[in-house]
């Protein structure tokens, strides 16, 4: 006999109502979802840990410059193949794969825009794009830049998000870059203008031994991984176990790597006020 008299009865013939992908984001520090227009909107950073999810270029050029006044430069720019590099993926498929992935040329935007109503020039490289390595596009733009901020007396704020160092796939090109970036910053010094240099997560190895180690002002973001070389790689190399915490902001800032922590929605305001401390040191 069917129950209830209703020979289609059941109690399981019920739809599932499914949740729309990407409504809810796991932070990956604490693991509590949070709903993900409420993460945007406080700068994709974690409400209850304070996590710091990462950025696109485009999304930390927005969060620090004034709307509507970043011009950017040198767009023409595209990497070739000086070694016809070929793996599971080529050299060039990897550029083209990342350049329809990201909408990007290459891993970085650079540009001059105003600061709280401060023109600054301005370099952000993105680890989307073949994890943010600098190949000598990079290089290049990151060159042009600095020494376009030289002339026309700008401070230079440079946010490096690089896990991948300088791109192997060019060689020693790759790593020419560090010297030439270096250079200009160098000359940059020596005319008396303002580098900030911002660590987010990760910056790692040919680029944190070249451009982003050498701001007046070194800066990083809570809980950023920094260094040269990873942590499981050093473990190996050394065998022994090393300290709690080895190479994120914290440590380093403890150990005089680096010159302070900024939580991201006050990044804006200080790099503001350290422009102004800048250029008033001057005027006196």
């Amino acid at each position: 006999m069917a129950l209830f008299g209703r020979p289609k009865y059941t109690l399981v013939n019920i739809k599932k109502k499914e949740i729309p992908a990407g409504l809810w984001t796991k932070c990956p520090d604490c693991s509590s979802p949070t709903y993900t227009k409420e993460l945007e909107s406080n700068s994709n950073v974690c409400s209850k840990c304070s996590y710091h999810f990462p950025l696109t270029a485009q999304e930390r050029v927005d969060l620090l410059i004034d709307k509507g006044t970043f011009k950017e430069r040198d767009l023409g720019l595209n990497s070739t193949d000086p070694l016809e590099f070929k793996g599971p993926k080529t050299y060039k498929e990897k550029l083209e794969a990342d350049q329809k992935a990201t909408g990007l040329r290459d891993a970085v935007i650079t540009g001059c825009g105003k600061l709280a109503g401060k023109t600054i020039a301005l370099a952000v490289t993105d680890s989307r794009f073949i994890m943010g390595s600098m190949g000598s596009v990079v290089g290049e733009k990151i060159t042009r830049l600095v020494e376009h901020a030289t002339k026309n007396k700008l401070p230079v704020i440079i946010v490096s998000g690089s896990g991948g160092g300088a791109r192997m796939y060019e060689g020693v090109f790759s790593l020419m870059q560090m010297a030439k970036t270096c250079a200009a910053l160098s000359r940059h010094a020596q005319a008396g203008f303002l580098h900030v240099s911002v660590l987010t997560n990760p910056t790692m190895a040919g680029i944190m031994a070249s451009f982003a180690g050498i701001g007046d002002i070194i800066m990083a973001e809570p809980k950023a991984l920094i260094g040269f070389t990873g942590p499981r790689v050093i473990e190996q190399t050394i065998r022994q176990k090393l300290p709690e915490g080895f190479q994120t902001s914290e440590f380093l800032l403890a150990h005089g790597l680096i010159d302070m922590i900024v939580e991201r929605q006050k990044m804006r305001d200080t790099i503001a006020q350290l422009i102004d401390y800048s250029q008033n040191s001057k005027n006196k």
